[in-house]
């Protein structure tokens, strides 16, 4: 053989080297949930940036990434026990469960060091926070916990996953919470006592609420057969895949997108930051209707969160338009 065609054979052995190295970054990063930590971190800068406040401190937004990837990937610890699902994602994490088991104790530990390190440098500060924003926590922190059925065990057993409709709803507050309250929280334990415009405030949580929501419910449409079976009654369950879009989804939507013009109208946005605000919801509203037939997993992990993250840069591009 002559030396071109070695070139050729270790060209293409190399080419498929580089592209099972991309195949397992990438799933890597969206299987194990990273993606969703990098959404959350980049969600709650949108926030700071759009009621023109400081940004929290990297130990904070370390912490949420940690405590995000660990708390979504807490749903596959079944899947961890025993190989009983076949479907892709859930093999990802029987194959790798003994690296998933690591790196959750990792998470754990740096959530701990990081709470503690936060506790200790600004617990003088902690008397700025008002009764308000401990009820928030506290009702934020209940509901992340009955997501999984947490809270009660095992008499209880109270389990929000299993609750149909409200399900969508209550990943959605808690994401808004997380990503539009608790930041500004975090910032009065660091920096002490500052004012916050409690309007805007509302407005981007309602607005996160809703986007957030619509995702989970774009979600559940993968888990539709599963759902039916075990007679759990999602929207998609429920009313079926095209009165969902119609009447769940869009209503939802276009709720969204009212907040919007009231944000836009109260900061007197040019037309410019107010298209940057309402493009990913337009993208979302086309994504839904784009649902009508089957997508793989990747599809909802690259393209529906990608719609997330696409509404955090946005948010923050459209505040480089803004003058006041």
């Amino acid at each position: 053989m002559s030396i071109c065609h070695y070139r050729l054979i270790l060209n293409s052995f190399a080419c498929r080297i580089s592209k099972q190295m991309v195949a397992k970054v990438i799933k890597f990063v969206f299987f194990g949930n990273y993606f969703i930590g990098i959404l959350a971190v980049a969600l709650s800068l949108e926030t700071m940036i759009q009621l023109r406040l400081s940004h929290n401190t990297i130990p904070y937004y370390t912490l949420l990434f940690c405590g995000t990837v660990m708390y979504y990937t807490y749903a596959y610890s079944n899947v961890l026990q025993s190989n009983s699902s076949g479907n892709l994602r859930s093999a990802w994490y029987w194959q790798h469960r003994a690296l998933v088991r690591f790196s959750q104790w990792i998470l754990l530990a740096a959530c701990l060091t990081l709470g503690g390190l936060l506790l200790f440098q600004y617990y003088r500060n902690i008397s700025y926070l008002s009764f308000g924003d401990w009820l928030v926590m506290a009702i934020t922190g209940t509901a992340g916990l009955l997501y999984y059925g947490l809270v009660g065990k095992p008499r209880l057993n109270l389990n929000l996953r299993n609750t149909g409709w409200l399900k969508a709803f209550v990943i959605g507050f808690v994401w808004a919470a997380c990503v539009t309250v608790v930041p500004v929280i975090a910032l009065k334990l660091e920096r002490g006592f500052f004012v916050v415009n409690d309007i805007l405030l509302m407005g981007l949580f309602v607005k996160n609420w809703m986007f957030c929501t619509v995702n989970a419910i774009l979600f559940d449409l993968k888990d539709y057969e599963d759902d039916s079976n075990k007679q759990l009654k999602t929207f998609v369950v429920s009313f079926g895949l095209r009165k969902t879009i119609f009447f769940v989804l869009m209503p939802l939507c276009l709720v969204g997108i009212c907040f919007i013009f009231m944000f836009a109208n109260y900061r007197h946005f040019s037309w410019l930051p107010l298209l940057f605000n309402l493009l990913p919801f337009l993208l979302l509203l086309l994504t839904s209707f784009s649902m009508q037939r089957e997508r793989n997993i990747f599809f909802y992990l690259v393209v529906i969160d990608g719609l997330v993250l696409l509404k955090a840069i946005c948010g923050i591009v459209a505040m480089a338009f803004v003058l006041n």
